[in-house]
C-alpha cells in the first residue's frame, strides 16, 4: 500500500539573523560651513602655489605636507577639533562606556582636478581616519562628475571568488566582496577605522576639489 504525501507547505524554518562584525563608517555634515570653507580654500590653493606636492596615495592632484596644523592657520584647527569630538563621541571602552580620549593628530590637504584620484590605502599607526570636504568640485549637484570615496569591504572576496552572481539575503548582504561608495559634499566629514582600505574614484569634472585628510591617534 503506498504511503500519502501531505499536501501540507513545509513547516517554514525559524531563523534569525545576527549581523555581527560591523564596521562604522561615519558621515558628519559640518553646522555653518560656508566662510570656513571658503577661509580654507584661500589657504589651501595658496599652499598648493608655494609648494610642491607629495607623493603618496595620490594619482595626480596635490597633496600637501602633513603639517596642516602648523601652516592652516585657525580654519584648520576648527576642522581638527571638530573630528577630535567626533572621535571621542565614537570611542568607548571594551564596556561600551564613553571615555575621554587626549587624541594626536596629523593632517594634510589634497587638491584634485580633471581626472585625479587616490589608490586604494590604509593609515597605519592611526585610531580613526577622517576626510574632511572643503570643495566637491561640483559632485554634490552632479554624481556623474566621479570622485566618489570608495571604501573596500574588509570581509575580503567574499562569495564574489566563488558565485559572484550570489549574495546573501539580510541587510547588507549584497556589498559582500564588492565596494561602497560616499558621494563628497563640502562640509561632510567622513571618519572611519584607519585600518579601512579606501580610495578616492577619479574626478571627471571641471572644477577644483579641495578636502583635508586627517588622523586620530592616541
Amino acid at each position: 500500500m503506498a504511503e500519502s504525501v501531505s499536501s501540507e507547505p513545509p513547516t517554514e524554518i525559524q531563523a534569525t539573523v545576527r549581523n555581527y562584525f560591523a564596521t562604522p563608517v561615519v558621515v558628519s555634515q559640518l553646522p555653518d560651513t560656508a566662510a570656513l570653507n571658503s577661509q580654507l580654500r584661500e589657504i589651501i590653493l595658496e599652499r598648493e602655489r608655494t609648494s610642491p606636492s607629495t607623493e603618496h596615495s595620490n594619482l595626480g592632484g596635490w597633496q600637501s605636507t602633513w603639517d596642516l596644523a602648523e601652516w592652516g592657520g585657525e580654519p584648520s584647527r576648527t576642522v581638527l577639533d571638530a573630528a577630535m569630538r567626533l572621535g571621542t563621541r565614537m570611542t568607548a571602552d571594551r564596556a561600551g562606556k564613553p571615555v575621554k580620549v587626549d587624541w594626536k593628530t596629523n593632517a594634510w590637504a589634497n587638491v584634485n582636478r580633471t581626472s585625479n584620484g587616490n589608490e586604494f590605502h590604509t593609515h597605519p599607526g592611526s585610531y580613526w581616519s577622517a576626510a574632511y570636504y572643503v570643495d566637491d568640485g561640483g559632485i554634490a549637484d552632479d554624481q556623474s562628475l566621479g570622485g566618489e570615496f570608495e571604501i573596500q569591504d574588509p570581509r575580503g572576496v567574499g562569495p564574489a571568488m566563488y558565485a559572484p552572481l550570489l549574495s546573501f539575503a539580510m541587510n547588507g548582504g549584497q556589498s559582500v566582496g564588492a565596494s561602497e561608495l560616499v558621494h563628497p559634499k563640502a562640509g561632510y566629514m567622513i571618519m572611519f577605522p584607519a585600518w579601512l582600505s579606501h580610495g578616492v574614484r577619479p574626478y571627471t569634472g571641471a572644477s577644483t576639489r579641495i578636502s583635508i585628510a586627517l588622523n586620530l591617534s592616541v
